[in-house]
């Protein structure tokens, strides 16, 4: 056998690019994802609509409004004896303070204190069940 019988492989060299006539990167560029293969860029479209707020369904807390709390304590506070307690009261005399946006609000009083006096609670207002009891308790009526 000669040397120049001698059968071997020649190692090709790695294949850069690929594709034109313009070197190693082939008019991509260099690195990054849009030199990739099968590279795909996320339309901005797509980028939008995941702003927007979601479609209400399972686990969507309902907008409805949530009542204004006023505690015995300050109506005891504030109020004098047959005094009528209502919406337009309250906000009179500075206990609430009612958002403009808002045309119907509801109104909660709760049992935190004790009343002393004998006041006229408006049926439009909202009642715990210990408020209600401590206003029944102190003579109080609620029409």
């Amino acid at each position: 056998m000669l040397i120049n019988q001698i059968r071997f492989k020649l190692k090709k060299k790695k294949r850069i690019g690929r594709g034109g006539k313009r070197g190693n990167y082939s008019g991509r560029g260099m690195k990054g994802q849009k030199s990739r293969a099968g590279r795909k860029i996320r339309p901005a479209v797509r980028d939008i609509i995941l702003r927007l707020p979601k479609l209400r369904g399972l686990g969507f807390k309902s907008l409805k409004e949530k009542p204004y709390i006023v505690n015995l304590v300050d109506i005891d506070r504030k109020f004098n004896e047959n005094e009528v307690v209502n919406k337009e009261s309250l906000v009179a005399k500075k206990i609430l303070k009612i958002r403009k946006s808002e045309t119907r609000p509801q109104i909660k009083i709760l049992g935190n204190g004790d009343l002393t006096k004998k006041l006229i609670f408006s049926s439009e207002l909202l009642f715990s069940k210990k408020a209600k009891e401590k206003i029944i308790k102190s003579g109080s009526l609620i029409q």
